[in-house]
């Protein structure tokens, strides 16, 4: 953004803001050794709602290639999220009549967690995916895929070369770009007449509801609503015609677009229902972005005092999962190894560093076996069932789960 700030979708001057979480490291820039602490860099991490379209975004301060050119995130490490995908494979497969002569096109293809279900069923794909370590993967598992950001510039090459998309997925990427008329512009290039194209996010007004400010870092540079959504897609030829509720990701929104003169697809009572409720919520208003603040503060204040009343007693805390959300919650709050010794996580590229600000230690699960702590805090709440369930043996030597968000939940 250029001074003074402007929205990144319809350009008006940026003033009000949604929520001031301070200045903190990349959430997914894990350092591999201590040495690198000193060179450690933080950003401002700010995030305003824009009075006219109600986009809610934070500012780019970090160019995108230096967050994903190499990630760490990788979208196979969660069970749950490769079920996610299985079962969205199937649906739009039967629903669209996918086969040998389709060709589905995922923005942000990450390791091939989705599109390797459409390979099994003998449908061609094509990833695109700018971390060039992730594409690796994808292509170990049978998933074609073009290194590179996906946009304007992008979409027509892949055009150009005689590809046109039936189906285009973008899981949890939209959020990721910051341009965001440029990643869009880039959408009716490549997709076919009759095409469908599906995005995922996590719904801003659960966000709001549930207090989910962590899920604000640098790399998240827009936060959507559908009535946003609908707008940024309108301005590109794009129209939805229909949507539905996620449990993911903490409450997302799964949309369905298609280009603008397509008649095939009819408009759905859900696409309706939902444009009530957010409205309902006031999320056409600038009212529904106030008083935001006090909220988030208060969820600080509530695991801090847990953490401290911890260590006053002796108790041994850990963390489960190295989740860029878990770095927001725990630089805001000025956690370091003092109050939670150590985290686990599943991934390998994560185990033997420290996370980014905290400078928390990051092992393999074992390591809870080995630690029996006496609480296991659980960073991406959003898997916390899946997690619990999977590491239930905490519960043999007494050790207990902590949920952090919305509030703070100590599991029985």
């Amino acid at each position: 953004m250029t001074s003074p700030l402007s929205c990144r979708f319809c350009h008006q001057e940026l003033t009000r803001t949604f929520v001031d979480l301070g200045s903190t490291p990349l959430a997914n820039s894990y350092l591999r050794q201590e040495s690198h602490i000193a060179a450690e860099k933080s950003y401002p991490l700010h995030a305003r709602v824009c009075e006219t379209c109600f986009l809610v975004q934070v500012e780019d301060v970090v160019p995108a290639e230096d967050i994903f050119s190499d990630y760490a995130y990788f979208s196979s490490f969660s069970s749950s999220w490769v079920e996610h995908a299985r079962r969205y494979a199937e649906k739009l497969s039967s629903e669209l009549n996918l086969g040998p002569d389709s060709l589905v096109a995922e923005i942000a293809s990450n390791d091939g967690y989705l599109l390797k279900h459409f390979v099994a069923k003998g449908i061609p794909v094509l990833g695109i995916e700018p971390a060039a370590n992730v594409a690796k993967s994808a292509e170990k598992v049978g998933v074609r895929t073009e290194v590179a950001f996906f946009g304007i510039e992008t979409a027509t090459r892949l055009a150009k070369s005689g590809l046109q998309a039936d189906l285009m997925a973008a899981n949890n990427v939209m959020a990721h770009v910051p341009d965001i008329n440029d990643f869009i512009g880039g959408i009716p290039i490549l997709l076919g007449k009759d095409g469908v194209f599906t995005i995922e996010f996590p719904h801003l007004l659960n966000l709001i509801e549930k207090v989910q400010f962590d899920t604000i870092y640098h790399e998240h540079y827009s936060y959507l609503s559908l009535l946003t959504v609908e707008k940024i897609l309108e301005a590109h030829g794009l129209k939805l015609f229909d949507v539905e509720e996620l449990p993911t990701h903490g409450g997302s929104l799964r949309v369905y677009a298609c280009h603008e003169g397509a008649g095939k697809y009819a408009e759905t009572p859900r696409l309706g229902a939902l444009r009530k409720k957010e409205t309902a919520a006031g999320l056409d208003t600038v009212s529904a972005y106030q008083n935001f603040t006090p909220r988030v503060e208060k969820v600080r204040d509530d695991l801090l005092s847990f953490l401290q009343a911890a260590k006053a007693e002796g108790k041994k805390v850990a963390g489960y999962g190295a989740a860029a959300k878990g770095n927001t919650l725990l630089n805001y709050c000025g956690v370091g190894p003092d109050l939670i010794e150590f985290v686990v996580d599943r991934n390998p590229e994560k185990q033997g560093t420290l996370l980014p600000g905290s400078h928390i230690p990051v092992f393999s699960p074992e390591k809870i076996w080995a630690e029996k702590p006496d609480y296991v805090l659980i960073l991406p709440w959003n898997l916390a069932d899946e997690i619990s369930s999977d590491m239930a043996a905490v519960k043999d030597w007494g050790g207990r789960f902590v949920i952090p968000i919305p509030e703070l939940e100590i599991l029985s």
